[in-house]
């Protein structure tokens, strides 16, 4: 059985790369593999996955740069990426989500976790493409089903973890949502990262929204919210 949902996974260790097809096909994806960055390029052209595994030790061109490539395209820009990774600091994985992994999974790692992993990732990108209808508010529409965020109609670019950050956000209503919950929302509840994760995107998101950045407001101690900003009291 089959689920129809194709899996690229990009690996330059062959028997790790075929535990993993093993394990993929078992669960009913249709599984391919690329040794390299360039190999996994290639692949993504001719036939867009609907998930990446990724290295991010590749032999040639990075994992990071093969990330850069896939989200500077917009046909691939909204493929969701789990980096597998044996650096397991803080600091890496803020840089693997600051690039647009959708997750990141150190190694030695359980298939299980992976696997599940995976299926949550596919699940966030159906959910997404279901909530299809552009969000506006103020300076600042949101295009699910373009994966597109325009200032003033100004289209702007930003990682795939931002876009989700933002879109969670802009959905709340004007509530405030706290960190836990947005890293439930965007990057799901079994993935373990330190609320400064969530800062991170946010700090990144106001420079790249110039006049939508002051929407993005920091409750002190509780979170996140988009709303309206308040003029300030002393003009």
């Amino acid at each position: 059985m089959t689920t129809g949902k194709s899996i690229l996974v990009v690996e330059d260790e062959t028997d790790l790369a075929d535990l993993l097809r093993f394990n993929l096909t078992k669960e009913g994806y249709v599984c391919r593999c690329a040794a390299d960055g360039n190999a996994a390029l290639a692949e993504v052209r001719r036939e867009a996955p609907n998930l990446m595994i990724l290295d991010r030790m590749l032999p040639g061109m990075s994992g990071e740069q093969v990330i850069e490539q896939v989200r500077r395209n917009p046909q691939t820009a909204a493929i969701p990426i789990l980096m597998l990774t044996a650096k397991a600091e803080e600091s890496d994985q803020l840089v693997g989500f600051a690039l647009g992994a959708s997750d990141y999974i150190t190694k030695p790692f359980s298939m299980k976790v992976l696997l599940a992993r995976v299926a949550a990732a596919l699940r966030r990108e159906e959910s997404s493409a279901v909530q299809g209808r552009p969000l506006t508010m103020g300076p600042v529409t949101l295009d699910p089903e373009r994966y597109q965020v325009s200032i003033n109609k100004t289209t702007m670019t930003l990682t795939m973890t931002e876009f989700r950050i933002l879109k969670t956000l802009m959905s709340a209503g004007g509530r405030v949502l706290d960190r836990s919950r947005l890293i439930d929302a965007v990057l799901g509840p079994m993935v373990a990262v330190t609320d400064r994760t969530i800062d991170v995107h946010i700090a990144s998101l106001r420079k790249k929204l110039g006049a939508g950045a002051e929407w993005i407001q920091t409750v002190r101690g509780v979170g996140y919210t988009f709303r309206e900003p308040q003029p300030s009291a002393d003009h």
